[in-house]
């Protein structure tokens, strides 16, 4: 086609309006999603590009949405990362990525809201005190949780069954003879931590297990914490525990070093089971039994959720919690999960 390709042209192309080309190119809802391929299709044929800075004046819209994130070295982060990036793309939508663990990456989200540099955000780890947060609330940004939720907090969030969850991981222990357990936790201020901490804790009180307070110690959700608390429950002076909870697969493959570094067989010795079901929990290295979180469904549903607050932003915010499973492997000797 000779001369510069126009958003005519790919309408003309797709068997569209003008208009339903500008709505799939800004990520709007209510676009078949048969539709919205053909016209993706078409631009991408055409190397069709359109004029970002006259849309951004226009239609007040970015195309971008901030993620906000936390230890990007925890492998779980990347996992989720790919599966936005796979929502937004169809949308036409860009994302900017800010690590949460780190002064300026709260600041760099900050001034985004405040500049009007993003059209919405997502957050995957936050927390009731995370100052980004708060100011998007404040400024009526419209925003998501995901991964990690702040009850009561007026905005939409998706999550999955953590506290459930570690409750069957309970369970499973009891079922398959285990009296003696533990936990490796991490800080209360995280929901996934609490509510899997609360879970396991409560069901092993109805179940009669012993979870010694010397056998629940603070992983901080990593590789060196997780390490760190399995060798100081086996120096605790006390019958170590036959099981162990990590609240995410990153403390629980501390815990399977710690074990292997002290000579104890797992999972002759000791079972071990994480939390997340990341990449690397299936490697021969770990072979982690684990909880597996819906991650692809969580981030539709988050990703749905943003563009209709986007599109209305006064509906009112939703709660969505989704079921999570637990992925059997040899750090619990592929004992099966009972019914």
């Amino acid at each position: 086609m000779a001369g510069a390709i126009t958003s005519r042209d790919v309408a003309r192309l797709a068997g569209v309006s003008q208009a339903t080309v500008s709505r799939v190119l800004h990520g709007s809802a209510g676009i078949a999603p048969e539709t919205r391929s053909r016209v993706l299709a078409v631009v991408e044929q055409t190397g069709y590009q359109p004029n970002a800075a006259a849309i951004s004046m226009r239609t007040r819209r970015t195309g971008t949405v901030g993620v906000v994130v936390g230890r990007v070295t925890n492998p779980f982060y990347p996992q989720v990362l790919d599966a936005l990036g796979a929502e937004l793309e169809p949308h036409g939508l860009r994302l900017i990525l800010w690590d949460a663990t780190t002064g300026p990456g709260e600041r760099a989200a900050i001034e985004a809201i405040d500049q009007r540099r993003i059209d919405g955000l997502v957050f995957t780890t936050a927390t009731a005190s995370s100052p980004a947060l708060q100011h998007a609330i404040d400024r009526r940004a419209p925003i998501v949780l995901v991964n990690r939720v702040v009850e009561g907090q007026p905005c939409d969030q998706v999550d999955s069954a953590n506290e459930d969850t570690a409750r069957r991981i309970a369970r499973y222990f009891a079922d398959h003879g285990h009296k003696r357990v533990g936990m490796i936790t991490a800080s209360a201020d995280a929901s996934t931590a609490a509510a899997r901490s609360t879970g396991f804790t409560d069901e092993a009180a109805d179940l009669g297990l012993h979870l010694d307070e010397r056998h629940v110690l603070d992983g901080g959700f990593s590789h060196e914490g997780g390490r760190a608390a399995l060798e100081r429950m086996l120096d605790a002076g006390i019958e170590p525990p036959t099981a162990v909870f990590a609240v995410n697969d990153l403390s629980g493959f501390g815990a399977l070093d710690a074990a292997r570094a002290a000579g104890i067989a797992v999972p002759d010795d000791l079972w071990v089971v994480g939390y997340d079901d990341t990449e690397m929990a299936s490697w021969e290295a770990f072979q982690l039994t684990t909880a597996r979180q819906p991650i692809p469904e969580m981030v539709r549903i988050a990703v749905e959720l943003l563009l209709a607050r986007i599109a209305a932003p006064t509906r009112p915010p939703v709660h969505h919690r989704l079921p999570s499973e637990i992925v059997v492997r040899h750090s619990t000797a592929h004992a099966p999960v009972r019914a």
